[in-house]
């Protein structure tokens, strides 16, 4: 809750201003460590748990406060939502990039969005923080001001301490989402604050996410992996080059077209962060913003390591028949299933290829160990996958939750798992790790997969819809439990659905009630947070340092539980960015 006086407001910035004196800022402050301090800081005045999430936002403010003055206004975003316009007689007109303010005048947003623009922001006028989170990977911006109602900012609060972004938030005074109203001077000494850089900055994993994201950029990839066959097609007779549909270039721009769009990029993100991490974590520091020392051969590894991702989902969406990915049809709809097929294959092999010619470049024994543990990797993914298939095409449909969760270590631990070890052995020995990036990847993969089985049923925003594990007939965690805890009739139910060969809406309707009366969704989450506890009891036994945080660092990533979120955008790169 927002606190109605102004002065209770101002009591609270004033008293999050003592407690962050002299507080260390070299290294990202915790969820938990945020939380004990906005506790502390309430019984100091006496005040209700209820403003807990205000003195959140106001705590992580003045943690960041200073490095967002040093940023220039020229790497800044400034966010605004939609609701602080006049809900009703609003003249601006959306333009290619958002909403155009500045012509109008009639409210607030143009006011902050003029005043910002002319020192140099970037400027969105939308909701949310995967969008911002977008920009701020692919290099746009180094620092955040956002105005937002407070249960916004309370989730963004997460994603600004994982990722380590200087961020300064202004909280609406309501959550009506209709001509809401914002303490406006406050807004605009937000906007204008800017100071030197301070002495102490914060370590933040946001310039080796850029390296990782980089790595995608056509330019980039056409340098470390250039295209073969477009390169030796020549001329097609003419004097003009091939064209990118000559029968002998079709799956290799298919194939590279596809390995550039869409996605996190988090694997390749985990083997660069690995590979820094035993090089003493230099990747992390603010003076990484200027560059990160990577060989082109860790580049080409991390590269290969989506390869496979990328292979494996042009699989996987085949043997499901998903409709799209990445908000767009899926390869086998729009190519057919043989040539989907086909892209997959190279995609394998292009990742392999990657790896093998650096034999010049790395040691023989590296190389020949990197290939081994993709290899592997792969060989488990496949054994994992298989056994969801075989169930599926089964007679016999019970299905036990080790079962579930044995094919989960099998799919989704192994990409994580040679993701972190190619890393590290890049950076040199690794036998001293191996046992436990085997464990920890083997808890983090188990707990992301069932997170993954919940979120299909909030909203999955990478397919569009919502209950395809349902549809696609999956042995999923949580089919497994309701099977375990259903009487005899909704097993019946369960088993009957799960057979079929088409299943509507109606079917998944039946099977949330299921699903609800057997407590399955919170015996889920439970073995979520069990998986974490695990994952967190190997990273803290883990040296040196800068691996141990970094474990803890994609425990927290790859473990957050995301909002439903609308459908990828794509932003072009411009000097300034308005999106509706």
């Amino acid at each position: 809750m927002v606190p109605q006086s102004r002065a209770l407001r101002d009591q609270i910035r004033a008293e999050a201003v003592l407690a962050m004196q002299g507080f260390d800022r070299s290294r990202p402050l915790s969820r938990e460590g945020l939380q004990k301090l906005g506790e502390e800081l309430l019984a100091r005045l006496g005040l209700e748990e209820k403003y807990l999430g205000f003195t959140l936002v106001m705590l992580s403010n003045e943690f960041w406060r200073d490095q967002l003055m040093a940023v220039d206004f020229s790497r800044r975003l400034l966010l605004l939502p939609h609701c602080l316009k006049h809900a009703e007689g609003c003249p601006a007109d959306y333009d290619e990039f958002g909403l155009d303010c500045r012509k109008c005048g009639a409210c607030d947003i143009a006011d902050y969005k003029a005043t910002a623009e002319d020192l140099g922001y970037k400027v969105l006028v939308a909701e949310g923080t995967p969008i911002v989170l977008k920009i701020i990977v692919s290099g746009h911006v180094d620092a955040v001001v956002g105005v937002a109602c407070l249960n916004v900012l309370e989730k963004a609060l997460d994603k600004v301490l994982v990722v380590g972004i200087p961020s300064l938030a202004v909280p609406l005074l309501s959550s009506d989402c209709k001509n809401t109203s914002v303490d406006e001077d406050w807004v605009a000494e937000v906007i204008g604050l800017r100071q030197e850089p301070p002495a102490q900055q914060t370590r933040t994993y946001v310039h080796l996410m850029r390296a990782a994201n980089q790595l995608f950029e056509p330019q980039e990839i056409e340098r470390l992996s250039p295209r073969v066959r477009l390169s030796t097609a020549g001329s097609n007779g003419n004097g003009k080059p091939a064209s990118q549909s000559d029968t002998l270039t079709a799956t290799e721009q298919i194939a590279y077209d596809w390995l550039i769009q869409g996605g996190k990029r988090f694997r390749p993100f985990i083997t660069l962060a690995g590979y820094d991490a035993l090089r003493g974590g230099t990747g992390t520091l603010p003076s990484a913003a200027d560059g990160i020392d990577l060989s082109d051969a860790v580049r080409r590894t991390a590269l290969s390591i989506e390869t496979f991702h990328k292979a494996s989902l042009v699989h996987d969406d085949i043997e499901d028949d998903d409709c799209y990915r990445y908000g767009r049809e899926t390869l086998h709809r729009r190519h057919g299933m043989p040539v989907a097929l086909n892209v997959g294959d190279y995609l394998v092999g292009l990742g392999y290829r990657l790896v093998s010619r650096e034999a010049g470049n790395l040691d023989a024994a590296c190389v020949a160990d990197l290939l081994d543990h993709l290899a592997d990797a792969h060989v488990r993914l496949a054994e994992g996958q298989g056994a969801e298939l075989s169930w599926r095409q089964s007679a016999i449909r019970d299905l036990k939750p080790l079962d579930a969760l044995k094919i989960y270590a099998l799919k989704t631990a192994p990409a994580f798992e040679v993701a972190l070890y190619a890393g590290l052995r890049l950076a040199g020995a690794v036998d001293a790790y191996a046992e436990a990036v085997s464990a920890f990847s083997r808890h983090l993969g188990v707990a992301f997969q069932i997170l993954n089985d919940l979120d299909d049923w909030e909203r999955d925003d990478n397919k569009l819809l919502e209950g395809q594990d349902v549809l696609a007939a999956r042995p999923t965690l949580l089919l497994a439990l309701a099977l375990e805890a259903s009487d005899e009739a909704q097993r019946a139910a369960l088993l009957d659905l799960s057979g079929r060969t088409k299943r509507t809406s109606d079917d998944l309707a039946q099977v949330r009630a299921i699903y609800r009366q057997a407590a399955v969704f919170d015996k889920a989450e439970k073995m979520v947070e069990k998986y974490r506890e695990r994952a967190e009891a190997v990273a803290d036994d883990v040296e040196p340092a800068p691996l141990r945080e970094l474990l803890y660092f994609l425990v927290d990533t790859v473990l957050e539980r995301r909002p439903p979120e609308t459908p990828e955008v794509i932003l072009p790169t411009l000097p300034q960015v308005s999106n509706p």
